[in-house]
Order: structure tokens, then C-alpha cells, then sequence
């Protein structure tokens, strides 16, 4: 069974939901309290043994590119001047750990998964929707390789939602489960609440066989007129052994506004230099 060394971090979105914030930085960029999306989603990649990271970006994400380079006038004052660097550890990707691709059209989440294609070739690989915010120890990826080490194959990081919210999210058709296991026997992408097999959702984190890039050169248009990834994994089940992990811990949809303040609120309440300053401040504001 092939390691997973590689992830794919889909980043060309237009981030349209926090405008105007994000007219000039890209959404990966907005910070949980004091790191940027992107650079959790990357520890969190880093913690589970992932060597190179896949950047698929955009126009306007330059952003992200300087975020993980050597930021030389910055690092040297803050030296000269005897400033605390541990701030910018891990903020740093060597030539051989990253690569960034263009996915030049908004064609789909699927799409912007088969740019990576020469990138990734011929291995398994991971893939982190870096909006998709898990937080728990260990890390989703983390909880997901060790399983993947015992069972291979294809995973997915599952949640259980309310019924009622099923449609904005691609949803599984569970079949046996062992532990945070489940056996995957179908996937649909958006569908009515009265169509869902579940209300399992699809979190955000994903582990799939090379095989996936085949299946996406010829998948059609799905759900909003896009190459959805969900449609081509679909396509997968029956062919390879296909599971979904249920997370244990907490997910934060901080592609939405009361998500990513939920995220900054959770937080803020587990640091100690700042955690008794924000819940008395948030105890006198709902007074």
C-alpha cells in the first residue's frame, strides 16, 4: 500500500461570500484569530506525514504563494531587533515540499482537482478543502491516514448534519460500519432532503486512489453546471473499496460568515493569553 505523501489543496475560488473583504485577499488568507485558513489546513497536512503540498490556484492568489515563501525584509528586522520568531514557524514551504498549479477556468471543484493531475501522478493523495475547518487532536488527516493504513483504498471525512440541510452539501449512502467507519455504497452531490440516502455529509477532507484522475477527464457537468468530484467518485464505487471516517471532532463551515465566526470565537476561548478577556467580553455583550 502506497503512502500518502501528497495533497491537493483546491484554492481558485473567488471567495464571492465575504465581499468585499476578499476583493483582494484571497479567502484562504482570512485568519482564525491569528493564522490564516490556509496555513491550518496545511499543519494539519503536515501532521499527518504529507511531504508536498498542491497548491491549485488563481488569478489573485499571489497571497498564498508569498504566505509560504521567505519573507527576507520581514524575518531580518524582527531579528535585528530581537523579536519573537516563533510566530512565523511553519510559514515556510521548500521548493520540494509545494507546487502551485493555475486552474484557469471556474469549471468545478472536480476540475480544479484534475489540474493537479501531473502533479500527483501515479500515488494516492489526499485532498483539503482549506474553508472546511477541523479542529480536534489528532487532526482530521491524521485520524483518516492511520485508518487508511489498516483498510486503503478511498476515504472520506463524514459529519452528521440536521435532515433539513442535506442539500448544499454531497451526501453518502452508508452501508456496514466498523468503528468511525463507515462502507460507502453511494454518493450524491446537493440532493433534495426527500432524495438524501443520509445525512451523512461530505466534510472537506478526502483520501482517493490515483484512479480518480482517469474518471474526471471524462466526467460530465453535474450539479450547478460544474465537474463535481463527487460525481467522479461515485463513478469509483464498486471498483475499489471505498469508506468514510467519521471525524472526531469539530468542523467549522468557514465558507460561511457565522461559520468562520464560530471558528474565531472557538478559538479565541482556548488561548490563554486571551481566552478570560473574550469570554467576559462576550458575556457583557450579550448582557
Amino acid at each position: 500500500m502506497k503512502p500518502i505523501r501528497k495533497a491537493v489543496f483546491p484554492v481558485a475560488g473567488l471567495g464571492t461570500r465575504f465581499l468585499p473583504a476578499t476583493k483582494a485577499i484571497p479567502k484562504e488568507m482570512l485568519p482564525v484569530v491569528d493564522k490564516p485558513l490556509i496555513q491550518y489546513a496545511v499543519d494539519e497536512a503536515r501532521e499527518a506525514g504529507i511531504e508536498q503540498m498542491i497548491f491549485v490556484t488563481g488569478r489573485g492568489k499571489s497571497a498564498i504563494e508569498d504566505h509560504f515563501d521567505i519573507a527576507y525584509e520581514l524575518e531580518a528586522t524582527m531579528s535585528a531587533r530581537g523579536k519573537d520568531m516563533s510566530a512565523l514557524e511553519g510559514t515556510q514551504l521548500g521548493p520540494g515540499n509545494c507546487a502551485y498549479v493555475r486552474q484557469q477556468e471556474p469549471l468545478g471543484l472536480g476540475h480544479a482537482i484534475w489540474c493537479a493531475r501531473d502533479i500527483v501522478g501515479d500515488e494516492p493523495f489526499a485532498i483539503f478543502l482549506p474553508d472546511e475547518f477541523m479542529h480536534g487532536r489528532p487532526g482530521c488527516m491524521k485520524q483518516m491516514v492511520d485508518a487508511y493504513r489498516g483498510i486503503g483504498g478511498n476515504m472520506i471525512s463524514v459529519l452528521e448534519v440536521p435532515k433539513e440541510k442535506v442539500s448544499s452539501y454531497g451526501v453518502i449512502a452508508p452501508g456496514r460500519t466498523h468503528g468511525s467507519l463507515t462502507e460507502v455504497t453511494g454518493l450524491v452531490e446537493k440532493p433534495r432532503v426527500e432524495d438524501a440516502p443520509s445525512n451523512l455529509i461530505v466534510s472537506g477532507r478526502y483520501i482517493l486512489q490515483p484512479e480518480v484522475m482517469r474518471v474526471l477527464e471524462t466526467q460530465e457537468a453535474g450539479a450547478g453546471g460544474e465537474i463535481q468530484l463527487t460525481d467522479a467518485m461515485a463513478r469509483m464505487i464498486g471498483n475499489q473499496p471505498f469508506h468514510a471516517h467519521v471525524f472526531d471532532g469539530e468542523r467549522f463551515d468557514c465558507g460561511s460568515k457565522t461559520g468562520y465566526l464560530k471558528a474565531n470565537l472557538a478559538l479565541a476561548l482556548e488561548r490563554p493569553d486571551m481566552k478570560d478577556t473574550v469570554r467576559a467580553f462576550a458575556a457583557d455583550l450579550l448582557n
